[in-house]
């Protein structure tokens, strides 16, 4: 065989190996749209875990490595202290209000997924008032099997509009 026929053959077995490669890991765009569609509500889901004051349900969503830093935390922090920020409040007897959910990115890249939007809730006193808050959230979600779970996260407050 000719070194040209060979080097020939070996080519069309790296590319033929290359896109078969390719393939294999091309994301169907319907199974994202299918993630990001679960995703938004596991994120919708949390609020409502918060507001029905369901740790459990909570705690659920995080996966056992997490490591995230909460707007309200001085450093980051694990999973045996994401409900830290609900029971300090709820210990006082205030109530949490979820208001507004607005998604603002998504990117899904096979088992890992960026989930970046805003929440504005309140904290009710005995007699239903409470000062509105909107938080960035960002949250970095890990399947695992069938599973998605919180494995990282960081929010921040909103700054406030300057008036003018």
């Amino acid at each position: 065989m000719k070194r040209s026929t060979c080097v020939f053959a070996a080519l069309v077995c790296l590319l033929t190996i290359a896109k078969f490669t390719l393939a294999s890991e091309t994301i169907n765009p319907a199974q994202e749209s299918k993630d990001e569609e679960t995703l938004w509500n596991l994120e919708r889901a949390y609020w409502r875990y918060v507001q029905d004051n369901d740790l459990s349900a909570y705690s659920n969503l995080w996966h056992k490595d997490f490591l995230g830093w909460p707007s309200v935390n001085a450093a980051p922090v694990h999973k045996d202290h994401i409900t830290d920020w609900i029971t300090a409040q709820t210990s006082k007897g205030l109530v949490f209000k979820t208001g507004e959910f607005k998604p603002a990115a998504i990117h899904v890249t096979g088992d890992v997924a960026m989930v970046c939007y805003w929440i504005t809730f309140k904290w009710l006193d005995k007699d239903g008032s409470g000062t509105a808050h909107t938080l960035r959230i960002t949250h970095a979600w890990l399947r695992t099997g069938s599973d998605w779970r919180i494995i990282g996260g960081m929010s921040m407050p909103e700054p406030e509009t300057p008036r003018k």
